[in-house]
């Protein structure tokens, strides 16, 4: 009976993941084949013409980037600090109602963010339809599965490593940089990729804060639209636009699987480096 137990259990686990690698498989062959015709230099160059049906995505590529820069600059340190906090030196009667209040933010429609991000940076703050908004907003959205999923990894490493470190006389700032962080460096990793595909996946709360302008931005104060807004318009709202949709999609795709890339790729060298010294 465990034999046939344990069979079963693999044929599901097995038909779990066929499942799921075949229905990725599925999306991404569609996009590749409907949009690669659309991928050259011009396409990535220039400019969106006739609604977005000729021309390239060069600006909307620019505004992008700029907005998961300001995204990313606003939500590393600050989620990288508070994952700390959370796993070293918060104590245990403030930390448990902390990572609920996270769990549940994690879990909130992007559109409740949207709302949020007009309301507060758009409106009260002045910044209006720009970058600076979009990427605020976006920043909001990813904190509280960093936060969670670092705060996740610090934890996990064992408590003897620390014992370790107190015993050779290494600071609590010594061991966290020395040790800990290279020891949770992989769920590090792992949430900021999470954190990325969701910044630049997201459309409705970039709708309400860094605006629908396809123009080239000249600063952050400028409004953006980004890539996931630009799929949304011409697919929904072009006739005719699908074709520069699947393009639009696939150069997100490859934009998606190349930051992820760049960020295991530093991962590895900062281990290298604390293993190094």
């Amino acid at each position: 009976m465990r034999k046939h137990g344990d069979a079963l259990l693999t044929a599901a686990v097995w038909l779990a993941t066929a499942l799921v690698v075949g229905a990725f498989l599925w999306l991404l062959g569609d996009v590749v084949i409907h949009g690669i015709g659309k991928l050259d230099a011009a396409f990535l160059l220039d400019a969106p013409q006739n609604a977005g049906r000729d021309g390239g995505i060069a600006p909307i590529l620019v505004s992008t980037l700029l907005i998961l820069v300001v995204a990313l600059a606003v939500a590393v340190p600050l989620g990288l600090a508070t994952a700390v906090y959370l796993s070293e030196y918060a104590a245990a009667q403030l930390a448990k109602p902390l990572r609920v209040c996270l769990n549940m933010l994690a879990g909130v429609p992007s559109i409740v963010f949207g709302l949020f991000g007009n309301a507060l940076f758009c409106v009260a703050l002045g910044m209006g339809f720009s970058i600076w908004s979009g990427g605020l907003t976006l920043a909001c959205m990813m904190l509280p599965l960093f936060i969670v999923t670092t705060e996740s990894g610090l934890s996990a490493v064992s408590s003897e490593w620390r014992r370790g470190a107190a015993a050779l006389g290494l600071s609590r700032a010594a061991a966290l940089w020395h040790i800990l962080l290279p020891a949770a460096a992989p769920a590090i990793t792992a949430g900021l990729m999470l954190s990325i595909g969701r910044a630049l996946a997201e459309t409705a709360a970039l709708i309400f804060t860094s605006g629908y302008v396809d123009r080239m931005p000249e600063s952050l104060s400028d409004s953006g639209r980004a890539l996931s807004v630009h799929i949304y318009d011409l697919s929904m709202n072009v006739s005719g636009g699908d074709a520069a949709a699947y393009g639009s999609a696939l150069v997100l795709i490859v934009l998606i699987l190349a930051i992820n890339s760049v960020a295991v790729n530093l991962t590895e060298r900062f281990l290298q480096a604390r293993t190094t010294a």
